[in-house]
């Protein structure tokens, strides 16, 4: 099965949204990453990306252009011998509105935190591993702005 996720960029004053994945989680425990998650059938992009931000964060954004595709595997829930494909797009996002304490978390989100983490310590979290070219470039072209 292959899959298709977008991931969101937020930054507001100078700091990123983060979510850790919580110690239950399968794949990745208590390592962090941007908010995002696999689209639904059917769904829209823009609908798509600010589902999975407000279910997961509670904030709402107003998505932007996309700056980085990456892929990644994780084992099938149908057959534990096979490996899905996920392709995921990073999008910077503009925060406009809500506020954490609304998140509508899923059961499968495995989520523990949500956090606004300064940019400048961002390789100083523990990064899901993918993230982390993902992560570089979006400072790479953010360049000196920290806004």
């Amino acid at each position: 099965m292959i899959y298709f996720a977008q991931k969101a960029f937020v930054v507001d004053s100078g700091k990123l949204l983060m979510v850790q994945k919580s110690a239950d989680d399968p794949i990745q425990p208590q390592k962090w990453e941007v908010p995002g998650g696999r689209m639904d059938e059917g769904e829209d992009l823009d609908s798509h990306i600010k589902r999975e931000v407000f279910e997961e964060t509670g904030v709402h954004v107003r998505p932007g252009s996309a700056f980085y595709v990456w892929q990644w595997n994780i084992p099938s829930k149908t057959d534990q011998q096979k490996l899905d494909t996920v392709i995921a797009v990073a999008r910077i996002a503009t925060l406009n509105g809500g506020d954490l304490s609304a998140a509508n978390q899923v059961e499968g989100d495995h989520l523990a935190q949500i956090k606004w983490i300064p940019l400048s310590q961002l390789f100083e979290i523990d990064l899901i591993p993918n993230m982390k070219p993902v992560v570089a470039e979006f400072l790479r072209i953010r360049g000196n702005n920290n806004d």
